[in-house]
């Protein structure tokens, strides 16, 4: 029963850490893997790197996407597309 006590501060410390800080990071990279297998051609999107463009081709083969910018086009690994800013993006803005 003495040794239980003694463990039980490090148990609490690690479910508090799973719960505030691994399963919400988990949780992330699951809706970014299922937002980057949802891409379509036409949606509109920004990277990582804060570049706005429009879908115009997908490749399942090497996961690269190409997206049209004012610029001309220019291809990106599916990865460097941001989820949250893509959203903030094509949803309607509420004013």
């Amino acid at each position: 029963m003495e040794n239980i006590g003694q463990f039980l501060p490090m148990i609490l410390i690690f479910a508090v850490a799973y719960f505030f800080m691994i399963r919400p990071q988990m949780k992330r990279q699951k809706d970014e893997k299922k937002f980057g297998a949802e891409l379509k051609r036409g949606d509109r999107i920004v990277t990582k790197s804060g570049l706005y463009g429009k879908v115009v081709d997908l490749n399942n083969e090497n996961n690269s996407v190409v997206i049209e910018t004012m610029a001309g086009k220019l291809k990106f690994d599916r990865s460097a597309v941001s989820m949250e800013m893509s959203k903030k993006l094509s949803s309607p803005e509420k004013k």
